[in-house]
């Protein structure tokens, strides 16, 4: 409707300036930076791709993500179906516990992971920080799993019943191919909450886990360079895809 558009218009303009802002800046030949640039140039961009401390620092974001991807995807799925299919009291107040993390600052949750893996000997490690990054993306898996399986037919776990499967093999061939998308959707939002996160990596990385967020903060404190709207331009095209890949599996589920 065109009340809709006129409505809505003005406020995705305010959203997306600030990110066509930056793609502007990064495309400028010099290293001021500015809005009008007298020229264009991916110079920026080649010194994101050559520059070692970049390339490791993006190294690092995706093996960090995918591995908070694999650990968070495992959990919350396991944790949603029990959610789902188990009949327990209280079953709302643990759904409320699991997805604590996103409702809390997350300075609050790095520092009680610092603290708590400083004392298991984890804090300053790879495993400690993909673990601390699963701890913020589980919920995103439990939460979209949970959607999934609310969409299917309990009947289908019956005739697998009835037809002598066992609940293993029923979960592993009717529930689990029913809810891939879900499932996938959810690895997805596990994987953008991984990348994106400063504050949990700040707190649990050590030196030669500098993720990709890390060096862009780094890159504002020491030095400023029009390097760091590079990076941010190619995170928010990332994170179109992101959107892009959740909606065409929202749409293979329906």
């Amino acid at each position: 409707m065109p009340w809709l558009i006129l409505a809505t218009g003005p406020i995705l303009a305010f959203l997306l300036a600030p990110l066509l802002a930056a793609l502007v800046m990064s495309l400028a030949p010099t290293e001021t930076l500015t809005l009008a640039p007298a020229s264009l140039s991916l110079r920026w961009y080649a010194e994101f791709f050559t520059n070692p401390r970049w390339i490791q620092a993006t190294i690092n974001s995706l093996i960090v993500g995918g591995g908070a991807t694999l650990v968070a995807t495992l959990l919350g799925t396991a944790a949603a179906i029990g959610l789902h299919f188990g009949r327990f009291p209280a079953r709302g107040l643990l759904l409320s516990i699991l997805t604590l993390p996103v409702v809390t600052p997350f300075i609050v949750t790095g520092a009680a992971l610092f603290f708590a893996f400083s004392a298991v000997g984890l804090s300053g490690s790879l495993v400690g920080l993909v673990l601390g990054h699963s701890v913020i993306a589980s919920p995103f898996v439990v939460v979209t799993v949970l959607a999934a399986l609310q969409g299917q037919d309990a009947n289908l776990l019956r005739a697998a019943a009835s037809l002598g499967a066992s609940p293993l093999l029923a979960l592993r061939r009717v529930v689990l191919p029913l809810i891939a998308p879900g499932v996938a959707a959810g690895a997805v939002f596990a994987f953008a909450t991984s990348l994106d996160e400063f504050i949990i990596s700040l707190f649990l990385a050590g030196p030669g886990q500098f993720t990709l967020p890390r060096q862009m903060y780094a890159t504002v404190r020491e030095y400023t360079t029009p390097t760091i709207l590079a990076a941010a331009t190619l995170l928010v095209a990332l994170s179109i895809l992101f959107v892009l890949a959740t909606e065409a599996l929202r749409r293979r589920a329906a």
